[in-house]
């Protein structure tokens, strides 16, 4: 079941999120929500190179870390 208002908000997009240049509609465009293959491109090499990044729970501190047990640590 997909949600109805994430795709009213699709359906809406009329500029490229990589380059801001019009997009066709779905139906005419496989890369939609981009302009081209490029863009799409483009976008999932930014998430590769880390440009973004999904928020998540801190980071503990070196002081909040467990010490590792001897069997966490790899064999040499």
């Amino acid at each position: 079941m997909t949600d109805l208002r994430s795709d009213l908000h699709l359906a809406s997009m009329t500029h490229c999120p990589s380059c801001k240049s019009e997009v066709k509609p779905r139906v005419e465009n496989a890369a939609f929500p981009f302009c081209t293959e490029r863009c799409r491109a483009v976008d999932l090499g930014r998430w590769f190179l880390g440009a973004y990044r999904v928020p998540g729970p801190p980071a503990p501190s070196d002081e909040q870390r467990p010490e590792p047990d001897e069997a966490d640590e790899p064999e040499r």
